[in-house]
């Protein structure tokens, strides 16, 4: 059986924006394990609609027991094909992606429709369906589970790519990852334990200099 997926996002940007930040996603850092992209086809329909199809090479490291299936040579780059359907006059932009190597171990086929939001004119929707499969014999069920998990995860990490690039195009400051608010927390708590260190010195030295100035006072 196929494994399916559906989810709703929404993003606090004009669906103008979000066209326009669909295009300059990467690189992002959410987006490391996406390596290139290309151009491969593009056109104007007489209609005005704007198709395109782009080439991604991404970098997914398959799982250990999923390893052993497959000789060692085999290369861990996922080429995946993206065609895309701008509609400007009705404002909807739909994406369908799907991997073309590694199909015998998994197939991912994603649909995107990108649309106004109907409770914010100013907001974009994206509605999300996805299909897992896997042809490998005894353990497709597995793979299927592992494919679905593990696109919940990159559509986590795509959505705040998203929210980052339009942050950046909107001249706002772009939201901090968790590896800069962990570095940041670190350099603070690095800065706390110095200030405390140096405040039990000089508490320290004022206690010693006390206890000397009162043992004078015997002598």
């Amino acid at each position: 059986m196929v494994k399916y997926f559906l989810g709703q996002s929404v993003l606090r940007s004009s669906w103008d924006q979000v066209f326009a930040a669909f295009w300059q996603r990467y690189p992002n850092p959410y987006s490391k394990h996406v390596l290139t992209e290309d151009i491969v086809h593009r056109e104007v329909t007489p209609d005005q609609k704007l198709l395109s199809r782009r080439l991604l090479t991404k970098t997914n490291r398959m799982p250990r027991w999923a390893e052993r299936l497959f000789p060692a040579n085999v290369a861990h780059s996922v080429y995946i094909l993206e065609d895309s359907i701008v509609d400007p006059q009705n404002q909807t932009m739909t994406t369908f992606t799907w991997n073309i190597n590694h199909a015998r171990l998994m197939v991912v086929e994603e649909r995107c429709v990108y649309r106004v939001n109907s409770d914010n004119n100013s907001w974009t929707e994206i509605r999300r369906e996805a299909w897992v499969s896997s042809s490998l014999f005894g353990v497709s069920r597995a793979v299927q589970e592992f494919g679905l998990a593990r696109f919940k995860s990159n559509v986590t990490k795509t959505m705040k790519g998203f929210e980052y690039i339009l942050a950046k195009l909107q001249g706002e400051a772009p939201p901090k990852t968790l590896v800069e608010t962990a570095k940041e927390a670190k350099e603070k708590a690095k800065e706390t334990a110095l200030a405390a260190t140096e405040k039990a010195k000089d508490l320290a030295s004022k206690a010693a200099t006390k206890k000397q100035q009162q043992q004078q006072q015997f002598v």
